[in-house]
């Protein structure tokens, strides 16, 4: 028998789809709220997540008020670094900013370099890999991610862990904030 796999818990809810409520037909009080909303979203105000091999930060999404449709998240691997082992219903493009590498999508291996563009088709298991053993990965990751949630077609799950032990040689290893790549 197969054993149960480990639950990923959050400290706070997440918001995949938030509500959108108006007590006028036309929708101008929600229209006034988002005209109100930040712009420009400052990068390094946004918190980073996970680490040692994987570190990333969640620039836009339901949560945060400002969209209903977009999921952005910006996404760091260290040297010879490599994400989660994951799946999700919904379609992702990932923007290679700097780096090379690799990615696993259901067995099959697709090599990219900076300037690229990876697309994750839906229910694909993937994993992101850092191939260069010196120096760091850097990626966007946009998804419709709350559409499919709109829809119920809410299927993710992790399939492998990102590691917890540092890439050998990068103990130290931190992210840099995007601005810094400019």
């Amino acid at each position: 028998m197969k054993p149960p796999q480990e639950v990923k818990v959050y400290t706070e809810p997440r918001s995949f789809v938030r509500t959108i409520e108006s007590r006028l037909y036309s929708m101008r009080d929600e229209m006034q709220r988002l005209r109100g909303m930040p712009r420009v979203i400052k990068g390094d105000k946004v918190r980073w997540k996970g680490g040692p091999q994987e570190y990333g930060k969640t620039l836009l999404d339901p949560h945060s008020g400002i969209t209903q449709s977009l999921y952005i998240h910006y996404v760091d691997l260290a040297p010879q670094g490599k994400s989660k082992k994951h799946g999700h219903q919904n379609e992702a493009l990932l923007y290679i900013l700097e780096g090379r590498g690799y990615e696993i999508h259901d067995g099959k291996t697709y090599e990219w370099n900076a300037g690229d563009l990876v697309l994750i088709h839906g229910g694909s298991v993937h994993q992101h890999f850092n191939a260069d053993p010196d120096k760091p990965a850097r990626g966007i990751i946009f998804k419709g991610k709350p559409l499919y949630m709109f829809m119920n077609l809410i299927y993710q799950d992790f399939v492998e862990k990102a590691p917890k032990e540092p890439s050998p040689g990068y103990e130290d290893y931190r992210p840099i904030q995007l601005r810094e790549l400019l």
